[in-house]
């Protein structure tokens, strides 16, 4: 399933992304810290999606991870701001 697998990568971006995003985080602005720590509710719940998608126990629809894909690429344009503002 070509969708699965695009989501599966997706979520290893994310995962990579948000690690050094919190990495340079001690050293960015409070701004940047702020709307870092508000995404991360978005994260949590982008997370459990991506554990039911990816457990092949549990059955999900396409309907389901196109929902998640859409939460996953918004968390990658809220880093992808935070980044910016961190390497300014």
């Amino acid at each position: 399933m070509a969708l699965k697998e695009d989501f599966e990568k997706l979520l290893e971006s994310l995962k990579t992304e948000r690690d050094e995003i919190k990495l340079k985080l001690h050293l960015g602005s409070m701004e940047a810290r702020d709307e870092f720590e508000g995404v991360e509710k978005n994260w949590n719940a982008f997370t459990q999606k991506a554990a039911d998608i990816t457990d092949d126990t549990v059955e999900t629809s396409e309907e389901y991870i196109e929902k998640a894909k859409v939460v996953g690429e918004e968390l990658k344009a809220t880093y992808d701001r935070i980044r910016a503002r961190l390497s300014k």
